[in-house]
């Protein structure tokens, strides 16, 4: 392996995602050298090309989010709807290591492209999949972004806001856990080093270089000298498509339409109001910006008539991207959280059994330890220096010195 080509030199992989959290786990292998190859739909490519110009983003006429997530990609527009496209990709991916892909359960279904379809393909591919609320459960198949699933669902964003709707400051740990995340990946990759060098590694993150690339897109745009919108404290969203609102029974939820040329108008059926994506006032991009407040207040006036079951019900028929805003008791009893993994049951003496926050890496065929109680101080220590090598007299020493420690008949 040559150094200057990078670790993953040589290792293909098939971008075959929307958005941002597929496409840039894709980004990082191509940081680290891997051949990406973009798979894009005709006749506009990943919608995240022209994010920038979504109303209440910083604005540019450079396409900061397409230069941050798509560095290092080689680009191929493939029509996955016609037996030709599919066919394509089936030979891209038959000479690939690596398939990424978030298309919802139903879309991978519709292509033919779930795991077991492409596992016959190849054998040594690997599959990576992310989804919005996991594989399993009501919403498994719901479209998601991170503001809703992530942000949003997960209670994260009632947590970070005081009563009064004013931030509250970071929570415990909230940068520590997203950025071990981060270590794992970087952990992995050296030991992948090792396996073709033979060689150890040091690798290493940062809290501030994590805290950055989570707060990326903002930064890029930043750099790229992009006008961002002016924020004033309690005035109405500058985007009122990308917006909470209150239902009738006082719960808070959030809708994000970033494709409003395709989805206002089923959002316009879900309201039972279908005039209005016609209407002069809205029926284009820059005449809902010219016309925020109008919208806003209309919007605002339907969501708080009717509750947010009603609203769960409608946004599921019309395909909508929302999500509930739980407070941190909702959120830890939402059944989602179980059904995609994220809390699992652990046996713990003297309380029976409880729930704990599951790591949110998964691989099929390869299941997880039974998470088990953590040690008590010094439980292992003699185990620990025997399995070393140490005898019993240089352990008696060590513990009679206090250069170590045997707690485990405490």
């Amino acid at each position: 392996m040559n150094a200057d080509e990078g670790i993953l030199s040589g290792l293909k992989v098939i971008d075959c995602a929307t958005y941002v959290a597929g496409p840039a786990a894709a980004t990082i292998l191509s940081d680290f050298g891997a051949d990406v190859i973009k798979i894009e739909r005709p006749p506009d490519g990943d919608l995240w090309r022209t994010f920038s110009s979504v109303p209440g983003y910083p604005s540019t006429d450079f396409h900061y989010t397409w230069l941050l997530t798509s560095r290092n990609k080689r680009s191929i527009v493939l029509d996955l709807t016609k037996d030709a496209g599919r066919e394509t990709l089936l030979k891209l991916v038959a000479g690939a290591d690596v398939f990424v892909t978030n298309f919802q359960p139903s879309l991978l279904g519709k292509f033919r492209l779930t795991w077991d379809d492409l596992r016959p393909v190849n054998p040594r591919l690997v599959y990576a999949l992310i989804t919005g609320y996991g594989e399993k459960g009501d919403d498994a198949d719901a479209p998601a972004y991170d503001g809703l699933a992530y942000w949003a669902r997960s209670g994260l964003m009632t947590s970070v806001t005081g009563a009064d709707g004013t931030p509250a400051g970071a929570r415990p740990a909230m940068g520590d856990h997203p950025t071990a995340a981060t270590l794992f990946g970087a952990i992995m990759l050296g030991l992948y080093r090792r396996e073709r060098t033979g060689k150890g590694s040091k690798v290493s993150t940062s809290l501030m270089a994590a805290g950055a690339w989570a707060n990326s897109v903002d930064i890029q745009a930043k750099l790229c000298e992009a006008e961002f919108p002016v924020r004033r404290p309690g005035a109405r969203p500058m985007n009122p498509l990308i917006a909470a609102y209150p239902s009738s029974d006082h719960h808070a939820m959030i809708i994000a339409l970033l494709d409003p040329e395709r989805e206002f108008s089923r959002l316009c059926e879900a309201l039972g109001e279908p005039d209005l994506a016609t209407s002069p006032l809205f029926a284009t991009q820059d005449a809902r910006k010219e016309n925020a407040a109008e919208l806003h207040a209309i919007l605002l006036s339907q969501f708080e008539s009717k509750s947010l079951s009603h609203w769960r019900e409608k946004f599921r028929i019309y395909d909508i991207k929302w999500s509930p805003l739980p407070t941190l008791d909702e959120a830890v009893r939402d059944p989602q959280m179980r059904e995609c993994g994220a809390i699992v049951n652990v046996d713990y003496p003297g309380h029976g059994t409880i729930e704990t926050v599951n790591s949110p890496v998964f691989v099929l065929e390869s299941d997880k330890q039974k998470p088990r109680v953590p040690p008590r101080y010094g439980a292992h220590t003699l185990d620990i220096l025997k399995e070393a090598g140490f005898n019993a007299d240089e352990i008696e020493r060590l513990v009679k010195s206090g250069a170590a420690v045997d707690g485990s008949s405490k």
